[in-house]
């Protein structure tokens, strides 16, 4: 049968692309994607290509990046904007092939293996798919194909933006092996420091690195990483199922004020608990896991993880597993500078469900009822609408508009 021909698709400079769109005023202008710069805390999400130029770089703190570039425009992350453009994209591969794996809501790896007497070469249908993304969506992805899914993400991140590099059995070597071995997927600052000393700074001096040797200095991933390097990849490019496109959706703040009991702990999980469970709910997920992170005015700071008995949107069945793994840890040491609540392990919200046989599945659809009632009123007349009677307990932390959303990309490993 032959390699498989598998493309990696990555939008360029993804947020700050769709906002340009939405702001042609700002045509010609250095962009950032980030938070409020009047906030205690605030990154560059992305930057344009414009603003790149001038050294922003993502992760970058704010008055950082105005520093480098003092004319730069912030605006404020729209995730449900994001994310449709991304569903979007999705249709369009769809049309290529059903074997489409995201990896984050602006990139993809697609398998046309089965597509190419139909569709035509890979660089033919990477070419079309590219097209039709700068001309229905008006945005840029670039593109990379090869055999594998390790070099097909090299080939995407190879030339940007808006370009097409194809890795094959002939080019491989004089192309991908002089990189640096940073540009290898799972390859980060420890990595790369820890290989220097071992002399390895190439992808190439990895592939032909001594696999034992790589494994007694990195244990298994050692033997993953020299695989990878020599692109002996066979992963499979999985299909969606129900498994959702995106890991996992979270919100955080840095509190009004010092958080001081229990009381002010609740009010603001219940805030970011109403922002999370309304995004999953906007796009069809469910999450099997909460995680929460705290951080107090001593910067002691942690997270944990609480796996629910079924996938839920439901924002009660959200703040009571967030506060309840607050409790199980939090010893109030010190005041609370600031919370966070993430739902993992995503699920399309049609996943089929057993029902358990003590749990109370009419109160289930009382509650998933309010809460669709609620995004319906908020939707029409506002985040402050209509609240919860709890919120009138502290009018400082209630006026909180708890709207920004993380969402984070899925790991190349499954499972």
């Amino acid at each position: 049968m032959g390699d498989r021909t598998i493309l990696h698709s990555d939008m360029n400079s993804f947020y700050a692309s769709v906002e340009m769109l939405h702001h042609p005023e700002f045509a010609g202008m250095p962009l950032a994607v980030g938070g409020d710069p009047e906030a205690r805390h605030g990154i560059v999400l992305t930057a344009n290509y414009i603003a790149k130029r001038k050294g922003v770089k993502t992760g970058m703190a704010l008055w950082q990046a105005k520093q480098i570039c003092p004319e730069i425009i912030f605006v404020p992350p729209r995730m449900d904007l994001y994310l449709r453009f991304s569903q979007m994209a999705r249709e369009i591969y769809s049309e290529y092939t059903d074997k489409i794996e995201p990896y984050g809501i602006d990139e993809a790896w697609l398998d046309v293996s089965d597509s190419r007497n139909l569709k035509g070469s890979g660089i033919t249908i990477a070419r079309e798919i590219s097209h039709r993304i700068k001309y229905e969506l008006g945005v840029t992805v670039s593109i990379g194909i090869s055999w594998n899914k390790i070099y097909a993400k090299l080939g995407s991140d190879y030339k940007k933006p808006d370009a097409i590099t194809e890795f094959n059995r002939e080019n491989y070597k004089s192309m991908i092996w002089q990189l640096p071995a940073s540009d290898l997927l799972y390859v980060g600052r420890q990595t790369r420091k820890k290989l220097q000393k071992l002399g390895i700074r190439t992808i190439g001096e990895l592939a032909e690195s001594d696999e034992a040797m790589l494994e007694s200095h990195f244990g298994k991933m050692g033997i993953v990483l020299w695989s990878f390097a020599n692109g002996w990849d066979d992963d499979p490019v999985c299909k969606d199922g129900y498994t959702a496109s995106v890991k996992s959706i979270g919100n955080s703040t840095t509190t009004p004020r010092d958080l001081e009991d229990d009381l002010d702990v609740w009010i603001i999980q219940m805030a970011l608990a109403e922002s999370v469970a309304a995004r999953l709910r906007k796009h069809g997920f469910k999450c099997k896991t909460i995680e929460i992170t705290v951080r107090d005015n001593g910067l002691f700071r942690f997270s944990r993880q609480k796996q629910l008995h079924h996938p839920t949107n439901i924002t009660d069945e959200i703040v009571t597993a967030a506060f309840q793994l607050f409790k199980d840890y939090y010893k109030w040491e010190h005041p609370i500078r600031s919370l966070g609540i993430r739902a993992v392990d995503l699920v399309l919200d049609d996943i089929p469900v057993q029902l358990e046989l003590f749990g109370n599945q009419e109160k289930q659809e009382k509650l998933e009822k309010m809460d669709r009632t609620v995004d319906e009123i908020r939707r029409r007349f506002g985040y402050f609408s209509i609240q919860r009677a709890v919120m009138y307990q502290d009018k400082v932390l209630s006026h909180l508009d708890a709207g920004t959303h993380t969402v984070h990309p899925h790991s190349y490993f499954h499972g």
